[in-house]
C-alpha cells in the first residue's frame, strides 16, 4: 500500500474559530483535528499518479508486469476521458526515458464511480481478475478531493488524498477473503447531480448584475438558438445549460442512518455466504473492525445497533443491559414511526457511552481513526486510510498480529455496503514501517483560514506548498471553439519551477 498525503492542511481549530463553532464539539465530538488540502495545482488524477509511482518503486516493478490500474473516485475531472487515462499519461512520462514510450501500452485503465465505495469495487474486482489467472499483478487506487459548499455542514469533514494497492498472488501483507456481503439500495442520500440552468433566466441574472438595461433578451436568445455554429458555452443550440459542481446535495442525518442500515445488511449477507449462523456474534474473531469513514468517529458513533445485536447473540446482553438501566424500546409501542425511531436512537447512543462499547472501540476501531482525524475524509481512500492507521500504529505498540483477521465496511453514497475480510500475513511489519504516515504528517504546511477560503474558491495564481518531485497539473487548455478546448496536461515536476497556465 501507498498514500499520497498532500502537503497542505488546515487546522481544524482555524475553521471552528472562523464558523464560530466549539471546537470540542469537532475535535472531541466527531474527531477533528486537521483537514487535509489539495493544492492550486492538484486534483485527483495527480494524487492518484503520485501514489501509484510510490507504490511501483517501493515494489521495484516493471511497467510491464502491471496489467491494470483501476481508479476509484467521485472527483472525475471529464464526463468521458477516465482519470485512470492521466494517471497511465503521466506514470508513461516519468519511465518513457527508462522503459520506452509504450511502456504501459499493454495496461487495462477504467475509473469506478459509486461515491465513497468506488475504490472497494475497483479491488473486488480486481481481486477476481487476479484469481483467474497467473502471476497476474494490479494496481488500484483511491483518490478524491472531498469538497462542501463552505459554511455548510459538511465542510469540517472535507479532506483529500489517494491510496494504492497492489493486488497479486501471495501477498506479503494481507490476503483479502473470497466471502463478500453486500447490500445495495437505490436511495439519495448523497448526490452530485447535473444541474439543468434555463439559459435566458442565466443572461437576465446577468444583465441585471452589470445594471444594463434595454437589451432584447428574447431576440437575443433567438439567435444563439438558432445558428448552427457553437462559439461558446452560452452560443450553443441548447436552451438549457447543464451544470456540474463538485460540492454534493446531501442530508447528513438520512445518510448517517443509510450507512448504519447498509453496514448491518451487508455483514448479514456476509454471514450468509461465509455460511455464518447469522444467530452467532459474527465480528468476535475480527481482531481489528475498519470501515469508510466520512469524520474520524463516524464507526463508533455507527456501528452501536451491531454491538447490541451481536451481545444479544453472544449471550451477554443481560451485563450490557444492566450497564445501560433501560430497556430496548419497541415499535409496537408507538403510534408514530418516527416516536420510535427517536427513542430507538436513544438507546443506541446510550449503548455507546458503556464502558464496555467504549472498551469494544479502544481494542476494535479507534486505531483507524487516528490518520482520518488529520487527513479528513477522502471519500473513495477512506477505508483504506484506515487500514493503514489501524496497522502503523499496531507496528508502534509492537502488537502481534501474524495472521489475525480484520473486518472490513466499506460504504457508498447512493447507496452501498460491502463487508469482506482480509488476513495479515507474516512479517507485515516489514511493509508497514513504509507507510511513515505520522512522520508525513509532521512535515506538511499548516495554511491559514484565509489562504484555505482562497483555495477554495479557486483565487490563487500560484501554489502555495513546496512542488518538488511530484506530478502537477500544468494547463488546462481553454481556447474556445479548439478541438482541444478543455484538454488537461499533467507534468513531473522533479527539482524545476513549477509553471501554472
Amino acid at each position: 500500500m501507498s498514500a499520497y498525503i498532500p502537503q497542505l492542511y488546515l487546522p481544524i481549530s482555524s475553521l471552528a474559530q472562523a464558523r464560530d463553532i466549539e471546537y470540542a464539539k469537532l475535535n472531541k465530538g466527531l474527531g477533528l483535528t486537521d483537514m487535509a488540502l489539495a493544492d492550486m495545482h492538484e486534483d485527483a488524477a495527480t494524487m492518484a499518479a503520485n501514489a501509484v509511482l510510490q507504490l511501483i518503486e517501493q515494489n521495484d516493478l516493471h511497467p510491464s508486469q502491471i496489467g491494470r490500474i483501476y481508479l476509484g473516485s467521485e472527483s472525475a475531472v471529464d464526463g468521458a476521458k477516465p482519470m485512470a487515462t492521466y494517471v497511465l499519461e503521466m506514470l508513461s512520462q516519468y519511465f518513457s526515458d527508462s522503459y520506452g514510450p509504450d511502456c504501459f501500452l499493454n495496461c487495462d485503465v477504467v475509473d469506478l464511480t459509486f461515491a465513497c465505495i468506488g475504490s472497494i469495487d475497483a479491488m473486488h474486482n480486481t481481486l477476481d481478475w487476479v484469481r483467474a489467472g497467473q502471476n497476474r499483478i494490479g494496481i488500484i487506487v483511491g483518490s478524491d478531493i472531498a469538497k462542501y459548499e463552505l459554511n455548510s455542514t459538511g465542510e469540517y469533514t472535507q479532506g483529500a488524498g489517494a491510496v494504492a494497492l497492489l493486488i497479486k498472488t501471495d501477498p506479503r501483507l494481507m490476503s483479502i477473503g473470497e466471502h463478500w456481503g453486500i447490500a445495495t439500495r437505490g436511495v439519495h442520500d448523497f448526490f452530485k447531480p447535473v444541474r439543468k440552468l434555463d439559459k435566458k433566466a442565466l443572461i437576465k441574472e446577468v444583465i441585471k448584475i452589470t445594471g444594463k438595461n434595454g437589451i432584447d433578451i428574447d431576440a437575443l436568445i433567438e439567435q444563439l438558438e438558432n445558428k448552427p455554429e457553437v462559439k461558446g458555452l452560452l452560443d450553443d443550440n441548447n436552451r438549457t445549460l447543464a451544470l456540474h459542481k463538485d460540492t454534493p446535495v446531501f442530508d447528513g442525518p438520512y445518510s448517517n442512518n443509510c450507512y448504519q442500515e447498509r453496514i448491518k445488511e451487508a455483514l448479514s449477507h456476509y454471514a450468509q455466504e461465509a455460511g455464518i449462523d447469522q444467530a452467532s456474534p459474527i465480528t468476535d474473531d475480527w481482531r481489528r473492525l475498519v470501515f469508510h469513514l466520512p469524520y474520524a468517529f463516524q464507526a463508533r458513533r455507527m456501528f452501536s445497533e451491531i454491538f447490541y445485536l451481536e451481545s444479544v447473540a453472544r449471550g451477554d446482553w443481560p451485563a450490557l443491559k444492566a450497564d445501560l438501566g433501560m430497556e430496548v424500546p419497541q415499535a409496537n409501542d408507538f403510534e408514530e414511526k418516527q416516536a420510535f425511531q427517536k427513542a430507538y436512537g436513544k438507546f443506541l447512543r446510550a449503548v455507546s457511552k458503556t464502558d464496555r462499547y467504549r472498551t469494544f472501540v479502544k481494542e476494535k476501531i479507534a486505531r483507524g481513526e487516528w490518520a482520518s482525524s488529520h487527513m479528513g475524509n477522502l471519500y473513495t481512500s477512506s477505508l483504506f486510510l484506515a487500514l493503514m492507521s489501524t496497522l502503523e500504529q499496531d507496528l508502534k505498540e509492537e502488537t502481534d498480529l501474524d495472521h489475525q483477521q480484520f473486518g472490513f465496511f466499506g460504504y457508498g453514497s447512493g447507496s452501498k455496503s460491502k463487508v469482506f475480510t482480509g488476513t495479515l500475513q507474516a512479517g507485515w511489519e516489514k511493509i508497514v514501517a513504509r507507510f511513515q504516515l505520522a512522520k508525513r504528517l509532521d512535515l506538511r504546511t499548516a495554511v491559514s483560514y484565509t489562504d484555505y477560503e482562497a483555495l477554495h474558491r479557486g483565487r490563487l495564481k500560484a501554489p502555495l506548498g513546496d512542488s518538488k518531485n511530484i506530478f502537477y497539473l500544468s494547463k488546462v487548455n481553454e481556447e474556445k471553439g479548439s478541438l482541444q478546448e478543455g484538454a488537461r496536461h499533467y507534468r513531473w515536476s522533479a527539482d524545476q519551477e513549477v509553471k501554472v497556465s
